[in-house]
């Protein structure tokens, strides 16, 4: 199969939309990264991405719909809760976990009762969404356990071959993927972390707890190891002395034989001498953003070992933090 990379235009929206309602794939861009969708009310469509990626089957997809209403064709009932985070949030980089319509198939929900849903802030995604007429599953565009894409050549390059239609956004803003919020349980739970930080999560929906890892994949991201590039990574903890602790395992790693790279602030750079660095940019939403892509980047560059810094709790830090665990496999220096 040839896959295209497409420009954002009305005419390939059509094209990419009829692609969904037959049952085929489509990589779209969204604020958060680029998703890889199908019918979500097609338990064949839906059971491709798994193949395409290489996904384990009882991880969860999101589904991305365009309004309120589509929220309520796939979910048994909307709580109030709910509705008062998507008159505050939606569209935008914030998933809701409610109990599923008999209409959503197993292949989307992991076999579980409850299904993912949200309303993309991409214009491109609401688009095909409302073209193709069906609320779309998608997780990140990527094979299974890869750094997310966060630009159309970074799907190109994973899933070429796998799939026939890339719809090229650009960049996306955010760079990461939503919040996840489970409203099934007596408090509302925090399953994943992401673009919408927990503070402003709080200031609509009260106390939050946050979900424990337990073997069972409550949506994407919470059970595998996510967002790990070729290169072997470290993650550095918050602290004061953490740039020399981070040149001490630079050097040591380069006198044992390895390339390392260390993915830093700009403004921290200074601090690394003539080691080699990867400048995330200025601020943690810059590093949020360029994260994945320099993931990526530290292999294109043939770096076997990325040290990145750590960052402090709170904000789009609590997401970053998340990521770092999950694409170090837990490795913290």
């Amino acid at each position: 199969m040839d896959t295209k990379i497409l420009p954002i235009t009305s005419e390939n929206i059509k094209l990419c939309a009829d692609a969904i309602k037959n049952g085929e794939l489509v990589a779209f861009p969204t604020e958060t990264v680029y998703g890889l969708g199908a019918n979500a009310l097609d338990e064949t469509a839906a059971s491709k991405i798994y193949a395409a990626k290489g996904r384990p089957s009882d991880n969860p997809l999101i589904v991305h719909v365009a309004s309120i209403n589509g929220v309520s064709a796939v979910v048994e009932k909307i709580p109030p809760l709910a509705l008062k985070l998507a008159a505050a949030f939606m569209p935008g980089p914030l998933t809701l976990v409610m109990k599923k319509k008999p209409c959503v198939p197993s292949a989307v929900t992991g076999g579980l009762d409850t299904v993912a849903v949200r309303i993309p802030k991409s214009s491109a995604a609401l688009s095909l969404i409302k073209a193709s007429g069906v609320p779309i599953c998608a997780p990140s565009a990527n094979l299974s356990g890869r750094p997310s894409p966060t630009t159309a050549r970074h799907v190109y390059n994973d899933l070429y071959g796998k799939i026939p239609y890339i719809l090229d956004g650009g960049s996306c803003k955010i760079g990461i993927e939503s919040t996840v919020l489970d409203l099934t349980s007596d408090k509302p739970r925090i399953l994943r972390p992401g673009g919408l930080p927990p503070e402003k999560l709080r200031e609509v929906a009260g106390e939050l707890e946050t979900a424990k890892e337990d073997g069972v994949a409550l949506c994407p991201g919470m059970k595998y190891k996510h967002y790990a590039p070729k290169a072997e990574v470290l993650f550095s903890a918050y602290y004061d002395s953490m740039s020399q602790s981070i040149c001490d395992w630079y050097d040591k790693l380069s006198q044992s034989g390895k390339k390392p790279v260390i993915m830093c602030l700009s403004g921290n750079a200074e601090k690394y001498g003539d080691r080699a660095t990867l400048k995330v940019g200025k601020t943690y939403d810059d590093y949020a953003h360029n994260l994945f892509a320099d993931l990526r980047l530290a292999d294109d560059r043939c770096y076997n070992v990325v040290i990145a810094e750590g960052v402090e709790d709170g904000g789009i830090g609590s997401s970053l933090i998340n990521r770092l665990i999950k694409s170090s496999g837990g490795r913290i220096i």
